[in-house]
This record gives C-alpha cells, structure tokens and sequence, in this order.
C-alpha cells in the first residue's frame, strides 16, 4: 500500500444530528491510512448540524435545497480533489471497525482495481435484511467486463454508501458528466467504470452497518425514482433488470422461510408489489 498518497472522504449531510458525532469519530479512528481531508456537504437543515459541525471544526460548506443532488455533490467534490482516492460515503452508516478504510482503499492502492466498494449489514429484521445478504456476500470478488455475460446488470452493482475510486479514473471518465441524478447515481458510475476497461472490488472485510425501516409508500418513491433512472438509461435493460429483480425476490422469500420470520414474510408481497408497481410507474413516467 502507498502510504504516501491520500484518501479524500465526501459525506453529504441533511438533517444528520444524530449521526454526525459518531460518524466523525469512527472516521478518526481508522488505522493505517492517510486521510487527507474529510468534506462534510450539508444541505441546509432544520436541525443541529450546522453547529455541530462548527463545534467539531468540521470541513464543510452548506448548500441550499434545491442545489443538491446525489450525483452532482459528490462529483464537484470529487473533481475539485487532489487525493489519490476519493471516498463516498453516507450519512447514516455505522463505522465499528478500525480499519474499515484500509480494507477499502488498499486492493486500489495496490492496483488490483480503480473502485471498491464495502459490504453492508442490515441490523434489523426487516426484508432489507435479506436484500443485504443477497448484494454484499460473504466473500470479496472483482467485477469486470468479463462478468456482463454470467451476471448481467449485477456486474454494474456499486454502492456509495461507502466506496472508493481512484481520483484520476474519476476524473478522467467525467464523474456522473454533470447529470442531476436522483438516485443510482453509483450504477451510472459502475457502468462507465466497467465499459471503459476498468475493475470495481467488492470489499467483504471493509464493513458498515446500515439500516434502513422502509414504508411501502417509501419503497414505491424509491422503485419510481429507480424507474425513472432506467428509462432515461435504458441502454441498461439489455443487461436484464427484470431478472436481477426476480433473482433478489427470491433471495429474499428463501431465507425469510428458513428464519421463519413471520413479519418480512407478511410484508413480502406489498412490498415487491410496491417494488414493482414503482418501477413500472417511473419507467412510464421516465
């Protein structure tokens, strides 16, 4: 690894009081890496975080509503960094491990790829549980063009909840190319990352806890949204976005019968309902 070269963190912030403290402290504690900055971007909130970022002497500047995008923060902050790796993370992420970063940054540092990404564990008994399961293994694999033909669309999964990419190939491929995305903002990146010869790592010892409870009308806005996503980039249907779905619904149905969990086995069919009647709305509306 090359201890000499630095690690940029990007973290947009909205409402985030009960997570910043802690979330901070997690990311000073990590070993064996230079951090040479960590840039907090709040878009203007109702809560604390203003001042406990000023408490903290936190790096950060603040944006107004309407200025934020999932996409666009994290690409200016990217293109304006000098590191040799930007990391991406998300407010909401629990950090346990002391050398969650090392295990991110080094398989880039050691040329084995030019992106990662770490696993994610769901605490909670909810189908998100499974969902989690199903996308982040228990083992560490590299993704590359070599994969479209066996994995289809899963060759382009990539989370920003907490990844790394190497600056210079971020900056080169024109980050998410000024497009105001609402979400998949890490697929469009995975894509271009994939396409353009590149190898994106699956990091199962760089690991974070992150929970969500969902309602359905949340998972309906969230599919609608990923609907919208996929008509405007439809060259990706032709990887097979109906059979990753149906690939991960029945993960989820599985291991649900096995835990015997009674309650994700009664939310299952409103929420892929929800699932698919978002997806098919946002693609229509798209």
């Amino acid at each position: 690894m090359e201890e000499n070269k630095g690690i940029k963190i990007i973290c947009p912030l909205y409402n985030a009081e009960k997570y910043i403290l802690n979330l901070d402290n997690s990311i000073n504690k990590q070993k064996n890496v230079k951090i040479e900055n960590v840039k907090y971007v709040l878009t203007r909130s109702n809560d604390n975080s203003k001042k406990i970022l000023e408490e903290i002497n936190a790096d950060y500047k603040e944006i107004k509503k309407e200025e934020f995008s999932h996409s666009l923060v994290r690409e200016k902050e990217a293109l304006n960094s000098n590191s040799y790796i930007v990391v991406f993370i998300s407010q909401d992420i629990i950090i346990n491990d002391e050398y969650w970063l090392y295990n991110l940054t080094k398989p880039i540092f050691d040329g084995e790829c030019d992106a990662s990404y770490s696993k994610q564990i769901c605490t909670n008994n909810t189908i998100e549980k499974y969902t989690r399961e199903c996308n982040y293994p228990e083992k560490s694999f590299i993704a590359s063009k070599d994969d479209i033909e066996k994995k289809g669309l899963k060759t382009f999964f990539f989370s920003d909840a907490s990844s790394a990419i190497k600056t210079e190939t971020f900056k080169k491929l024109k980050g998410y190319d000024g497009k105001k995305l609402p979400i998949n903002e890490d697929m469009y990146i995975a894509y271009k990352l994939i396409m353009n010869g590149y190898k994106i790592k699956y990091c199962a010892d760089s690991k974070v806890i992150h929970s969500h409870t969902f309602t359905l009308k949340q998972i309906y806005d969230r599919y609608k949204l990923t609907g919208i996503f996929l008509k405007q980039n439809s060259y990706l249907d032709k990887y097979g976005t109906n059979k990753s779905g149906g690939g991960l619904a029945k993960y989820i149905l599985k291991r649900a019968i096995q835990d015997k969990n009674i309650k994700a086995l009664i939310n299952f069919v409103p929420n892929m309902i929800a699932r698919f009647i978002g997806l098919k709305i946002g693609k229509l509306r798209g």
